[in-house]
C-alpha cells in the first residue's frame, strides 16, 4: 500500500511539472505570437514593451533611435524556423524584419537574433537581447 501511494504521489509530481511546462511553452507562444503582431501593425516602437525592464533601464533607446522607429512601417515580420530552447528558461528565435523607409520609399531588412528569458516569479517571457537594429551597415 506504501509502495502505490509513492506511486502515485510521485505521478502527481510528473504530472505537476508537465503542466507547468505546457503553461511555460503556452506562454512563450502567445509572448512571441504578441512580439510578432505588435512589430507588424504597431511599429518598432512596440517592441520596447516586449524587453525586460532590466534590459532597458540599463540600455535605454536613444531619441535617435526612436525617430529612426518613427519614420520607417513594418512590410514584413517573419520569425523562421520558430524558438530554439537554449536551457530551461531561455529561448532564441531569429526572424526577419523588412521594412520601408516612409520619406525616401526604400525597403530594406533586418535579422534580429532574440534571445528570450521566462521570469519564474512573473510567469514572463522576457526579450533579453533588445530591440531590432534598423541602422544603416
Amino acid at each position: 500500500m506504501r509502495r502505490i501511494l509513492l506511486l502515485l504521489a510521485a505521478n502527481a509530481t510528473l504530472l505537476l511539472a508537465g503542466c507547468a511546462q505546457n503553461t511555460r511553452n503556452d506562454n512563450l507562444t502567445a509572448t512571441l505570437n504578441a512580439y510578432g503582431g505588435a512589430v507588424r501593425w504597431d511599429g518598432l516602437q512596440s517592441a520596447l514593451q516586449f524587453i525586460d525592464p532590466k534590459v532597458l533601464k540599463a540600455h535605454p533607446p536613444t531619441n535617435l533611435d526612436l525617430a529612426r522607429y518613427q519614420q520607417v512601417r513594418v512590410t514584413d515580420y517573419d520569425e523562421g524556423a520558430g524558438p530554439t530552447p537554449l536551457n530551461e528558461d531561455e529561448v532564441q528565435q531569429t526572424a526577419q524584419i523588412s521594412f520601408v523607409n516612409i520619406h525616401t520609399q526604400v525597403e530594406r531588412s533586418v535579422v534580429q537574433h532574440q534571445v528570450w528569458r521566462y521570469d519564474e516569479k512573473t510567469k514572463h517571457w522576457w526579450l533579453e537581447s533588445g530591440p531590432p537594429d534598423i541602422r544603416q551597415d
